[in-house]
């Protein structure tokens, strides 16, 4: 289990996508990912050893200090690291944790809620799916819809499920996305309100 993880970014905002969007969250944005999303709005998070290593107590605090009862890990891809440390701390002191994964490493931690985002890049892993609450297909490109549907019997029948648009790509993908969902009500609509509102 991990003591210190490096730690590129932690701020208190609303939580801007999602089935939790509009909630107060403390995001903790930690470094390294090899996922390699051309789109990535945070390629400085790829390099873990870029940023500094911030010990579990300290984050712990952090978020304590701040009066969030809701911490969001995420990256980079969190779950290159052990979160067992760290999500058992959060959760000592009255804190859900909750995490934003591509689901390409094994899940580590405990979580109350587990957003999976998968990439075409590199396969997520099935036994991550099978628990997860939330699904969050990014829509960059048209065929991006159909490939979606593949995720569906990989998921749990109470798993909500999202599509959002790729933000550089919104204009073009949003009309698609909602004429999609009207004829398959199962999907809803995730936007990046936090980019609208100009907060992290």
């Amino acid at each position: 289990m991990s003591d210190v993880l490096p730690l590129m970014e932690s701020f208190y905002t609303i939580q801007g996508e999602g089935y939790y969007q509009g909630s107060a969250a403390y995001f903790l944005r930690l470094g390294g990912c090899d996922v390699g999303c051309h789109w990535c709005d945070v390629k400085d998070s790829w390099d873990a050893e870029a940023h500094p290593k911030v010990s579990i107590p300290a984050m712990t605090e952090e978020v304590t200090q701040s009066g969030s009862r809701i911490a969001v890990i995420t990256g980079g891809e969190p779950l290159m690291h052990d979160l067992t440390s760290l999500t058992k701390a959060l959760q000592n002191e009255g804190v859900r944790t909750h995490i934003e994964t591509s689901a390409v490493y094994p899940l580590t931690g405990t979580w109350d809620w587990v957003c999976v985002s998968p990439k075409k890049f590199k396969p997520a892993k099935e036994e991550v799916l099978a628990v997860c609450d939330e699904l969050k297909i990014i829509v960059f490109h048209p065929n991006d819809l159909d490939w979606a549907e593949g995720f569906i019997t990989k998921v749990k029948p109470e798993c909500k499920l999202f599509l959002q648009p790729e933000w550089s790509r919104q204009e073009e993908m949003l009309p698609l996305i909602i004429s999609y969902i009207k004829e398959n009500p199962k999907w809803t609509i995730s936007l990046q309100i936090h980019k609208y509102m100009n907060i992290p």
